[in-house]
């Protein structure tokens, strides 16, 4: 069986059994589609259909164009397949993948930005960890831990200002990428965080469950910055905030260099004063 590509195909596609067919079709459609070229991707995914069923098929062939409405079908299925692929599974946050390259992307293009405000202020990247969380998935199960990741992502989504998100970085660590904010700004917006945290009804869970947070805030300066600097940053002063007793948002101010925490957590008497790294 063989299938039809017409005149000039849009992309190469070898002989071969149907499955093989198939993989190959459906492979040169999510191409097409990545390109915008929903014609021809719609076209090669029909293939892929018919192949999979025992049909003959052809790329634009007896069977014509697509209509409109097909047309639209394969651009929000396309649109949502891509949306997924850039979701953790669990807490449907953004996922470690989109957030390297998310990020990657905004601080190589900080300079040509079309927002005023992020080409300014620049961008601040802020790593939020639970305190204790192998304890909790020790004593309630990973089941249940899953349930407290979930409702400490929709603790952080709460207060994110538009064109920030969240993302997951790694089992019960959490990034908060907030373009355009200065440090003080991206400092309010994760105590505000940690506080909605400390104070959600977590009772309504288990009557002796209680879940705090450390944050480190780190701060690009409206400079071009890489992303791994950045991110280490962010995770020292993390660490900095467990060390002066955790449920504490960490920064390095600005001018001094001295790392402080915000709010109430500003009076602990030890606050553990990193060496500045530098690269």
């Amino acid at each position: 069986m063989t299938a039809v590509l017409g005149a000039d195909p849009p992309a190469a596609v070898h002989a071969g059994p149907p499955g093989a067919l198939a993989a190959q079709h459906t492979a040169a459609a999510e191409k097409l589609a990545e390109e915008g070229r929903w014609e021809q991707a719609y076209g090669h995914l029909r293939v892929a259909v018919r192949l999979l069923h025992g049909q003959c098929a052809t790329v634009g062939g007896a069977h014509g164009p697509a209509t409109p409405d097909e047309l639209d079908r394969l651009r929000r299925e396309h649109a949502e397949a891509r949306e997924q692929s850039r979701r953790d599974s669990l807490t449907a946050s953004y996922n470690r993948r989109y957030l390297d390259e998310r990020l990657a992307a905004l601080l190589d293009d900080l300079d040509d930005l079309d927002d005023p405000t992020v080409r300014t202020t620049g961008i601040c990247v802020a790593l939020v960890d639970i305190d204790h969380f192998k304890q909790v998935n020790d004593t309630y199960g990973h089941l249940f831990g899953d349930r407290v990741l979930q409702r400490l992502v929709s603790e952080l989504d709460a207060g994110l200002p538009e064109g920030a998100f969240c993302a997951r970085y790694g089992g019960e660590e959490f990034a908060l990428v907030l373009p355009g904010r200065d440090l003080a700004e991206a400092v309010d917006i994760c105590e505000a965080a940690r506080h909605r945290i400390y104070r959600h009804p977590w009772l309504e869970l288990h009557s002796a469950l209680r879940v705090t947070v450390s944050i480190g805030v780190a701060h690009s300066a409206g400079r071009r910055a890489e992303v791994e600097r950045l991110i280490g940053e962010a995770d020292e002063l993390l660490y900095t905030a467990k060390q002066a007793g955790r449920n504490a948002v960490a920064f390095r101010a600005e001018r001094s260099g001295r790392v402080l925490l915000a709010g109430a957590a500003g009076r602990r008497r030890s606050i553990p004063q990193p060496a500045r790294t530098t690269g």
